[in-house]
C-alpha cells in the first residue's frame, strides 16, 4: 500500500461506474515505486471517484479546492468535462474529448493521452500506414481518440461502423473539421462487405467486456474474411484477452489487447502530473498481475 500521511497528494480517476477501473492498481504501483526509489519524491495516492453527470461540476470544483494534483476522466464524462476546463490542448480539441486533467493558476486544464496510448503498440509494426484503411467498430468517445490516432499514422481514409445513424453522422461532422482523414460511416449491417478491406480493425465498443466475456463483435467466420495479415485491436482490457482476440489468434492474425493502451495512456498522464518519466514497466507488471 502507498503510505498516506498528512503531506500525501491526491490523484484519481473520475467516472460512472468506476469500480471496474484498474487505473488505481497501476498508478499506485508506480507511485509507490517512485517514493521508494527517490527520497525527495512527494508521496501521492490515486483513488477512484464515482461521479454522476449531475454531480460532475460540483465535484470538479471541489477537487480544486481540496488541492487535487490531477485526475483521469473515463466513461461517460470525457466530453462533458470539457466546458468545465479553462484550457484544453490541441489534441483534446481535435478528439473532442479529455481523459487527463491537471491544475493551473487559473483553473483546470485538460488533454487526451488516449491517442498516445492507442498508437504505442502500432508504431513498432512494420506497416505502410498510408496504404491502410482502418475499420473502427463503435462511434463513442473512444472511437474519437482512435480516429485521431489513425490520422496521425497517416491513414488516408477510415470506415466507422455503428448502430445509430445519428450518432455516426455527428461523429463524422465534428471530427471532419479537426482531423485530416476521410471519414466514411456505415451501419452495422454493412460490416460484412468491409471486412476484406480491413487490414486494421479496432473494437471501441464494450461488447466482450467483463462480465459479458462470452460475446464478441465478430464471429470466427467474420474474422476469416479479414486479410490474412490483418491486425485486430480490442481496446477492452478485461478480460485479457477478449473472445474477439482469442478468435483472432486462432486464425493466425495479429491480436493487440487494450492493456498496452491503458498502460501507455496512464504513463503519459502520470508523467504530466509529476513532471518526470513514469515507470512504465512497473505499471504494466501491476496490470498484468490482475489477470493471473
Amino acid at each position: 500500500m502507498v503510505q498516506i500521511t498528512g503531506a500525501t497528494k491526491l490523484l484519481g480517476v473520475m467516472g460512472h461506474p468506476v469500480e471496474h477501473s484498474l487505473s488505481p492498481v497501476m498508478h499506485n504501483a508506480a507511485l509507490k515505486a517512485l517514493a521508494t526509489q527517490h527520497h525527495h519524491f512527494l508521496e501521492y495516492v490515486y483513488i477512484p471517484f464515482s461521479v454522476t453527470a449531475n454531480a460532475l461540476p460540483t465535484v470538479v470544483s471541489s477537487l480544486r479546492e481540496l488541492g487535487c494534483c490531477g485526475f483521469n476522466i473515463t466513461i461517460p464524462h470525457k466530453q462533458m468535462i470539457m466546458p468545465l476546463l479553462m484550457e484544453t490542448t490541441a489534441i483534446a480539441k481535435a478528439v473532442g474529448a479529455v481523459n487527463t486533467v491537471w491544475p493551473t493558476d487559473t483553473g483546470w486544464a485538460g488533454t487526451n493521452t488516449d491517442v498516445e496510448g492507442f498508437l504505442s503498440p502500432l508504431q513498432p509494426l512494420n506497416r505502410d500506414w498510408s496504404t491502410v484503411t482502418p475499420c473502427i467498430l463503435g462511434c463513442g468517445g473512444a472511437a474519437r481518440a482512435v480516429l485521431a490516432g489513425c490520422a496521425q499514422l497517416g491513414c488516408p481514409q477510415v470506415h466507422i461502423i455503428g448502430r445509430q445513424s445519428a450518432k455516426l453522422e455527428q461523429l463524422r461532422t465534428t471530427c471532419a473539421t479537426t482531423l485530416s482523414i476521410d471519414i466514411q460511416i456505415h451501419l452495422w449491417e454493412n460490416l460484412p462487405r468491409l471486412l476484406p478491406l480491413a487490414a486494421l480493425l479496432i473494437n471501441t465498443t464494450p461488447v466482450g467486456m467483463s462480465p459479458h466475456t462470452q460475446v464478441s463483435p465478430l464471429s470466427t467466420a467474420d474474422i476469416d474474411q479479414l486479410p490474412q495479415d490483418a491486425i485486430v485491436y480490442d481496446l477492452i482490457y478485461t478480460p485479457n484477452p477478449t473472445l474477439l482476440l482469442e478468435r483472432t489468434q486462432s486464425t493466425g492474425r495479429i491480436a493487440i489487447t487494450g492493456v498496452e493502451m491503458l498502460v501507455q495512456q496512464g504513463a503519459a498522464a502520470l508523467s504530466l502530473w509529476i513532471n518526470q518519466p513514469a515507470p512504465v514497466d512497473i505499471m504494466r507488471e501491476a496490470l498484468l498481475a490482475c489477470f493471473t
